[in-house]
């Protein structure tokens, strides 16, 4: 008798009703039944997945990285509301699929698998794992990062100090199964190189001195999760051969004997140096290297990666005013280009450093200028960009003159006082209109759009803006604006 096909069956924690049952003449079937979905067995031949939410559930689109080209059958109750066009798109970016009802007619096979790039996150997916813009050098990382996530393979972390290592360190936890399990981050560079050894692999009482009770170390603290060890290249010589036993049999020797202890752990690392070039010189060694490098990451400097700034100085804008209790702020629009021409040697952590700088000393003004960030012009080393000349040629571009903090805070009696009343006169209404009309687009530009905080910057009620939108004829101007006040 020939062997039957494998089906796998991810209810999402809707009920079977016994189906599985009504399948078994034509498929050999398993059946997961949690609310979060296991990885279907890798002799699958068919994924059937309950489809019941309005989108697939985060916890399912983590697992399209390791099975994206696995037919799926996506299964409706009979009489369960129709899905709209949105959720059924959702839903079908999950690979290669195909819709069925939930009944006992038997599912059939010969959906032809499809190679498709893992489903993309969105934005709130993508935050949720502390990234913010995805240029195609950070698409690149992710990617990575998604694949390393389904295994338990090391992952080297390379790129310089700022960049973001311990970030990506957290998402490949976050998008494996162990993201209920600890995870563990350790400087290696932090710790006093007599030290290094009992912090990371534990010790017993008595072991030295001060060892006056059992130390378990960091690698079985973060047993069943992820061990992420910074600065890899600052370990001494000593700490590095009993990490690489660590790497080759899966168990730690604590420090004063005893046996040896099993842990199963993922190892992440990061280096903001050439660990090659410290192999060549001596100071790191190369059997480790090998062990370390199975599934290097290079994280791109900021400055490759300009198109983020604007999204990642929004997102820091407001977190930063949350943590020190200020009213939320916005960035003048030409503030942009400005962070976008940077060098930014300390990358993301020195954007993050210079958004909160700016904000604590603005004070009370709501909008952050060019003036507020005159202070990273100091530091571009020479040779590197002209901040100003790249400003000068994006305001040209724009054809406008950004304002500045002076002007954005003059009063409407001081700015009356540059207006001179014609010979043959003007009209009051027209000119009241058009300076009003300025005032709210540059508004809705400051706040990027955003009504409620542009109605704010104004002094005005949100209904009493919406009203002079309408009445000023900017509601085609303004289609694009958004009423909340969402962080990004």
């Amino acid at each position: 008798m020939a062997a039957l096909n494998r089906l796998h069956w991810s209810t999402l924690g809707e009920s079977s009703e016994g189906l599985e049952n009504a399948w078994a003449s034509a498929w050999e079937v398993s059946v997961d039944r949690g609310a979060s979905p296991a990885l279907p067995p890798r002799d699958t031949d068919l994924w059937a997945i309950s489809a019941s939410g309005t989108e697939p559930p985060t916890s399912l689109l983590r697992l399209m990285s390791e099975v994206s080209a696995l037919p799926i059958l996506l299964l409706q109750a009979p009489g369960a509301p129709a899905l709209s066009p949105m959720a059924l798109a959702a839903w079908g970016r999950l690979g290669s699929v195909r819709w069925g009802l939930l009944n006992s007619e038997i599912p059939q096979g010969g959906l032809r698998p499809l190679n498709s790039a893992p489903v993309p996150f969105t934005a709130t997916q993508a935050l949720a794992l502390g990234l913010v813009g995805f240029s195609p050098a950070m698409a690149a990382v992710v990617g990575r990062a998604r694949a390393a996530a389904a295994t338990r393979a090391t992952v080297l972390l390379s790129g310089e100090s700022g960049s973001g290592k311990e970030v990506i360190a957290r998402a490949i936890h976050q998008l494996s199964e162990d993201r209920e399990q600890p995870f563990v981050a350790v400087h290696c560079g932090a710790i006093p190189e007599n030290l290094v050894e009992s912090e990371l692999f534990g010790y017993n009482k008595g072991a030295f001195t001060d060892a006056r009770k059992d130390t378990p170390g960091k690698f079985r603290e973060a047993n069943g999760g992820t061990l992420f060890l910074d600065e890899v290249g600052t370990m001494p010589l000593s700490a590095q051969v009993r990490l690489l036993r660590v790497l080759q049999e899966r168990e730690v020797q604590p420090l004063g004997g005893g046996p040896p202890v099993k842990v199963d752990v993922r190892v992440v690392v990061a280096t903001n140096s050439d660990l090659w070039g410290k192999v060549q010189d001596g100071s790191f060694r190369e059997d480790l290297f090998y062990r370390l490098d199975v599934v290097p990451i290079q994280m791109p400097p900021l400055r490759s990666r300009r198109e983020e700034v604007p999204f990642l100085a929004q997102h820091f804008l407001n977190r930063k005013a949350r943590e020190h209790g200020l009213y939320p702020k916005a960035l003048h629009p030409s503030v942009d280009p400005l962070l976008m021409s940077m060098p930014w040697p300390g990358n993301v952590r020195q954007l993050e450093n210079a958004i909160e700088r700016a904000v604590i000393l603005a004070g009370s003004r709501p909008v952050l200028t060019r003036q507020d960030f005159t202070f990273l012009m100091d530091r571009i080393p020479e040779g590197e960009i002209l901040v100003e000349e790249a400003f000068q040629r994006s305001s040209q571009g724009q054809g406008t003159e950004a304002p500045s903090a002076e002007t954005l805070g003059t009063s409407g009696s001081e700015a009356g006082s540059y207006l001179d009343i014609p010979p043959d006169g003007l009209d009051l209404n027209h000119v009241v209109s058009e300076v009003e009309r300025n005032l709210m687009l540059q508004s809705l530009a400051i706040t990027r759009g955003n009504k409620k905080r542009a109605a704010e910057l104004l002094g005005l009620k949100r209904t009493t803006f919406l009203e002079k939108m309408k009445r000023l004829e900017l509601e085609e101007e303004g289609a694009e604006v958004t009423d909340g006040d969402s962080d990004l």
